[in-house]
């Protein structure tokens, strides 16, 4: 679906209908500046939590909330996220956005049993284009 980002909310109420409630990580691709922490942003905000969200890039991990979870794994191969702990953090109920999440990444996390959805954007002109995977 193609919107701009005054429409984004239309997304962001499909995506929690796939989500609902469920304990879940959600693998966001696309290119820099595609939109990845936005769609976070108005998702936590969708939910009238009032934490201010950022791209995790040095932190690693985010949390927002009781059980909204965000990271960046940009700069991360999966050796070092593995050796870091993260894995287990997706242990922990709620819903875990994670930027730049690659197929490898979703391999192992499907091999561990874990649910994941897949959210590709890909900016075009002014309007971004968000297509889910699962």
């Amino acid at each position: 679906m193609k919107l701009n980002l005054t429409q984004i909310n239309y997304f962001i109420d499909i995506l929690k209908e796939r989500i609902s409630n469920k304990n879940i990580i959600v693998l966001l691709r696309g290119d820099l500046a595609s939109g990845k922490t936005t769609l976070v942003q108005k998702f936590v905000d969708s939910l009238d939590i009032k934490d201010i969200v950022t791209s995790p890039t040095f932190s690693i991990q985010s949390q927002y909330g009781e059980n909204i979870y965000h990271y960046d794994v940009y700069n991360k191969t999966l050796q070092e996220f593995i050796a870091l702990g993260l894995l287990e953090e997706f242990e922990k109920n709620g819903i875990h956005f994670v930027e730049w999440g690659d197929e490898k990444l979703e391999n192992i996390l499907k091999e561990y049993g874990f649910e994941i959805l897949v959210v590709n954007i890909e900016k075009k002109d002014e309007s971004r284009e968000y297509i889910i995977e699962s």
